[in-house]
C-alpha cells in the first residue's frame, strides 16, 4: 500500500460516479451511484486494514503531496482520528443511496451526483493536510447539502436551505481571514506543522474565536443551533443521515484538529465559555425535544444534546474526555442516522412526521418497531452500544476537570430517557387509533437491509469498543500530550497531605520543591 494514492482514489470514484450519473437515465443513476459508494466503502475497509495502529510509526500515514501553485498544495494524509471519520463516512454512503431508491422520482441523475460529490468532499475535509485544502473541501460541503435541501426537501425547503446556507457561511469567514493570517505568521500550509507551531498567546484567543465561529455552527453549538432542526425537518430522508451522521462530525473535527493543538493556551482560557454553552445545550434542547410533535425535529434537538456532550469531552484537556468525544461522535454517527432511517420508513407509507398520526406500530409493524427500540436504546445511552461508551468516557473526562459541568450534563442523558422513551411509546405502543397507520406493512427486504449493518456496527462499538480506539489512541495521547501544559487544573483533584519524612530521605533534596506540584501531577 506505500505510495499508492488511496486517498486519492477514494475521492475519485465518487467523484467518477457523480459525473456519469448526471448522464444516464433514472435507474443507472442509483446503480452506478450505489457501486461507487460501495467501491469507496471497500477501499476504507483496505485503508483501515493497512493502517499502523502501533503508533510506533510515523502519525501521519497515506500521505500524497503534490505541489499546486505558491504554498497550495493538494496534500492529504490521515491520523487514526480521521481513518475513523471517513470510515463513518464511507460506511453511511451505500445506506444514504439505498435510502433514496424509492423516495426520490425526480431528478434522480442529478440527486445521486449532489450525494457523490458530497461524498469527494467529506473525505477531502478529513484528509486534507494544507490549511487552504481543507478550508475549500469544508466550504465546498455546503453546496451539495444546500441543493439537496432546496431541491428534493418538504415544503418550506428553501428557506431551510438559505438558513443552512448563510449560517455556516457566514462563521467561515472569519476562519478564512484567522487562515491567511496564521500561513503569513508560521511560513507554511501544512496542517501536521501548524498543529506543532506555538501562535503566541495574545492572538491565540482572537485566532480560536475566529475558529470557534465556524466550527460552534457546523457542530452546532447552542445558540447558533436553529439552523439545524429546520435543515433536518425539510431534507429527505437521506439527506437528514448524512447531516446527522457526517456533515455535524466536521465541526468536533475542527476542534480536534485546529482549535485545540493550534490554540491550547486559548483553548484552555476559553474552556469555561464552551462547558457553559455546553451545558445550556444539553439541558435546554433536550427540553425542548421533549415538546415536539414532529419526529424529526425531535430526533435534531436530541443531535445539539449529543453534540454538546462532544464540546465538553473535547475541552476536558484529558484522554478520557477526547476519546469518549470522539466516540460520541462515531456512535451519534449511526445512532442518529437509523433514526432519521426509521423515520423515514413510516414517513414513506403515511407521508406525515406527525407523531399524534401513529400509534401502535408493533403490532403491524413488529420488525420495524423491534429495530426502533433498539435504536432508542441505544441513542439513551444503553451499556452495550456505542453511545454508553462514549458518553461515559467523555463524562468521566469532564469530571476530572470540572464537577458541576459533569453534573449538568449528565442530567442530559437522564432528559434523552424521557425524550426518547416518550417518542417510542406514542409511535409503537398504545391503542392503534389511525386506521392508515394500522394498515402499514413491515420492513421490506431493503429497508432492513439499511438499518441491520447499523444495529450490528452500534452493537460491536458498545461490546468492544476498543476496535474503534485503538487507531486514535497515539493520536489522542500526542493531542494530549500538546494540552497538558496549558490545561486548567481541575476541581476534582484529591489534596494531598505532606508527605512522611521518611520519604525525604529516600529521595534525597531534590524532591523537596515539588510537593507543591504533586496534586496537579496526580
Amino acid at each position: 500500500m506505500d505510495g499508492f494514492p488511496i486517498l486519492s482514489l477514494m475521492m475519485a470514484v465518487p467523484m467518477a460516479g457523480a459525473i456519469a450519473c448526471l448522464f444516464v437515465g433514472a435507474n443507472n443513476a442509483r446503480w452506478i451511484a450505489l457501486i461507487a459508494t460501495l467501491i469507496d466503502f471497500v477501499l476504507g475497509m483496505a485503508l483501515w486494514a493497512n493502517f499502523d495502529q502501533s503508533g510506533s510509526g510515523a502519525q501521519w500515514q497515506f500521505q500524497e503531496y503534490a505541489p499546486i501553485f505558491g504554498k497550495f498544495a493538494w496534500a492529504l494524509g490521515i491520523d487514526g482520528i480521521a481513518l475513523m471519520l471517513i470510515a463513518l463516512t464511507v460506511f453511511l454512503m451505500p445506506i444514504c443511496i439505498g435510502a433514496s431508491w424509492r423516495a426520490i422520482e425526480k431528478r434522480v441523475g442529478e440527486y445521486m451526483a449532489a450525494f457523490l460529490f458530497m461524498e469527494v468532499l467529506m473525505i477531502g475535509v478529513f484528509a486534507a493536510q494544507d490549511l487552504y485544502l481543507f478550508y475549500i473541501m469544508f466550504e465546498a460541503g455546503l453546496i451539495p447539502m444546500y441543493l439537496i435541501i432546496g431541491i428534493w426537501g418538504g415544503a418550506d425547503r428553501i428557506y431551510a436551505s438559505y438558513k443552512f446556507f448563510l449560517y455556516t457561511l457566514l462563521g467561515s469567514v472569519l476562519m478564512l481571514i484567522a487562515m491567511m493570517w496564521m500561513v503569513h505568521e508560521a511560513g507554511t500550509t501544512e496542517i501536521p506543522a501548524l498543529m506543532a507551531y506555538n501562535f503566541d498567546p495574545a492572538v491565540q484567543t482572537w485566532l480560536f474565536l475566529a475558529f470557534f465561529a465556524s466550527f460552534a455552527v457546523k457542530m452546532p453549538m447552542w445558540p447558533v443551533h436553529t439552523w439545524l432542526p429546520d435543515a433536518h425537518v425539510q431534507a429527505p430522508t437521506a439527506g437528514s443521515v448524512i447531516l446527522a451522521g457526517v456533515l455535524l462530525k466536521m465541526g468536533g473535527y475542527g476542534f480536534i484538529r485546529f482549535s485545540l493543538p493550534m490554540f491550547p493556551e486559548a483553548s484552555a482560557q476559553l474552556a469555561p465559555l464552551v462547558w457553559g454553552l455546553s451545558m445550556v445545550a444539553v439541558v435546554y434542547t433536550s427540553l425542548v425535544a421533549l415538546v415536539q410533535s414532529d419526529m424529526k425535529k425531535l430526533i435534531a434537538y436530541s443531535s445539539v444534546a449529543h453534540m454538546a456532550i462532544v464540546t465538553v469531552g473535547l475541552f476536558a484537556f484529558n484522554q478520557a474526555g477526547i476519546e469518549g468525544a470522539m466516540m460520541v461522535m462515531l456512535g451519534h454517527g449511526l445512532v442518529a442516522g437509523a433514526l432519521f432511517l426509521c423515520v423515514g420508513v413510516i414517513y414513506d407509507r403515511l407521508h406525515t412526521r406527525e407523531i399524534a398520526r401513529y400509534g401502535g406500530l408493533s403490532i403491524n409493524m413488529p420488525r420495524y418497531a423491534l429495530l426502533f427500540l433498539f435504536f432508542t436504546m441505544a441513542s439513551v445511552g444503553l451499556p452495550g452500544t456505542s453511545n454508553f461508551v462514549g458518553e461515559f468516557l467523555a463524562l468521566m473526562g469532564i469530571y476530572q476537570a470540572s464537577t458541576w459541568v459533569a453534573l449538568v450534563c449528565t442530567t442530559g442523558i437522564i432528559l434523552g430517557a424521557a425524550y426518547m422513551l416518550y417518542l417510542y411509546r406514542r409511535i409503537c405502543y398504545g391503542e392503534q387509533v389511525n386506521a392508515d397507520a394500522a394498515a402499514m406493512p413491515d420492513l421490506s427486504a431493503r429497508e432492513l437491509w439499511l438499518l441491520a449493518p447499523i444495529a450490528a456496527v452500534v452493537l460491536w462499538m458498545g461490546i468492544y469498543p476498543e476496535s474503534f480506539l485503538a487507531p486514535m489512541r497515539p493520536d489522542i495521547v500526542a493531542l494530549e500530550a500538546r494540552l497538558a501544559p496549558a490545561a486548567p487544573a481541575g476541581d476534582a483533584q484529591i489534596k494531598l497531605g505532606a508527605p512522611k519524612p521518611a520519604s525525604e530521605a529516600h529521595h534525597g533534596d531534590a524532591s523537596a520543591p515539588s510537593h507543591s506540584a504533586s496534586g496537579e501531577a496526580h
